[in-house]
């Protein structure tokens, strides 16, 4: 088991390990199980409208869902725009991630889990990224107070090292792949509090606000489909989780269906969910999404199933191509973000995207996020 300090924490919540059936005592320190497995923090009560905090602009107006008795710790993260645009055939609304204050969803992850180890007594951490997880760990601890480590692959954006590196955090680059690089923070977990948003299940009662927030913006009711990009499935986690609380709250009829895109060049998840090999691994734009091997891979093919949803693996010519047809609408994204844009067409034309029903199309990050990947593709 990996090492948890002697610091008391006091929670009314527990860890489930969906594999196997164990449960473990809530604690913010631990981030897998005994076995190595991911572990959940267990169902908690979904909200009704009442339940929102509407005096609190970030998605601590939702702090009722939350776990333990947490002190929020904000940058302003959540409340971000949901924007209706035309895109071909389909109108849809884009919800836009890239207003957190480090220019990306992972806001939400790192909002939660950071002042859930604060509150732990945690003062230095261990994070393993390619990028935008990276620097908004980063962004928290320093907010916190708290020392951040930060792995991340050699081949990471220079911009994103620049922001992780800005906000006092420890940069290490490490030879190799995204896999690498998380396979070497492992190993020092040992040694360390690993806040990795891959693993720790904090992080994803952060990304479940995402469903409480697109719940509120349409009027306290869920949209029909959300189409998202996924690399590792913390926003299909997070979107499960959330709508799953209000399914069973009664405050929605029914979940919406998860529509997930991914490059073709790396689409463990969309392979996986078609039941069919992956091909083979090839450089992506979308360098946000290049995880071979997701820790919940299981766990993710199941929400999109559980939804009714659908997955996608979509060419490296046509993520460029919604880059710059986003661009064009005035809307800057990383590639990465283009992905689900790029897979809007796809899911209509499958019949998973339908006329007259609401479909909100998540847009993950900034394209100030990747300035010289989006010179090549804009030109």
């Amino acid at each position: 088991m990996d090492q948890l300090s002697n610091v008391e924490v006091v929670v009314d919540y527990w860890y489930a390990d969906e594999r196997s059936g164990t449960r473990y005592p809530g604690d913010p320190r631990r981030w897998r199980g005994d076995d190595g497995a991911p572990l959940t923090v267990a169902p908690r009560p979904g909200l009704t409208p009442g339940d929102v905090d509407t005096g609190v602009r970030s998605l601590w107006r939702y702090r009722a869902a939350l776990p333990g008795d947490l002190r929020p710790l904000s940058l302003g993260e959540g409340c971000t725009p949901l924007v209706r645009q035309p895109w071909g055939e389909a109108e849809v609304r884009f919800k836009l991630e890239w207003f957190s204050p480090t220019g990306s969803f992972k806001d939400r992850g790192s909002s939660v889990m950071v002042a859930a180890l604060a509150g732990a007594g945690v003062t230095e951490l261990l994070e393993d990224s390619s990028g935008n997880g990276g620097s908004s760990v980063a962004a928290y601890s320093a907010a916190a107070g708290i020392a951040a480590t930060v792995l991340a692959p050699e081949g990471t954006s220079a911009a994103k090292v620049l922001q992780t590196r800005a906000y006092g955090a420890t940069v290490e680059l490490v030879p190799g792949t995204r896999d690498d690089t998380a396979a070497e923070a492992v190993r020092r977990s040992a040694s360390t509090t690993y806040a990795s948003h891959n693993w720790h299940p904090f992080f994803l009662q952060g990304t479940k606000t995402l469903a409480y927030e697109l719940w509120e913006d349409l009027g306290f009711r869920a949209p029909d489909a959300v189409v998202t990009v996924a690399g590792a499935g913390s926003i299909v986690l997070g979107l499960d989780l959330g709508f799953g609380e209000l399914l069973d709250v009664g405050s929605i009829a029914r979940r919406p269906r998860l529509l997930v895109a991914q490059p073709r060049n790396c689409s463990p998840i969309d392979a996986a969910f078609h039941d069919r090999q992956p091909p083979p691994f090839a450089p992506t734009v979308a360098e946000g999404t290049a995880i071979r091997h997701p820790i919940r891979l299981p766990e993710v093919v199941a929400a999109i199933r559980r939804s009714g949803g659908d997955t996608a693996a979509i060419e490296e010519d046509a993520i460029a191509a919604a880059a710059r047809r986003l661009a064009s609408l005035g809307l800057y994204a990383e590639p990465t973000s283009a992905s689900a844009a790029a897979a809007i067409d796809v899911f209509r034309e499958r019949g998973a995207i339908r006329p007259g029903e609401t479909t909100v199309v998540v847009l993950t990050g900034s394209g100030l996020k990747a300035p010289d990947k989006l010179r090549e593709l804009l030109g």
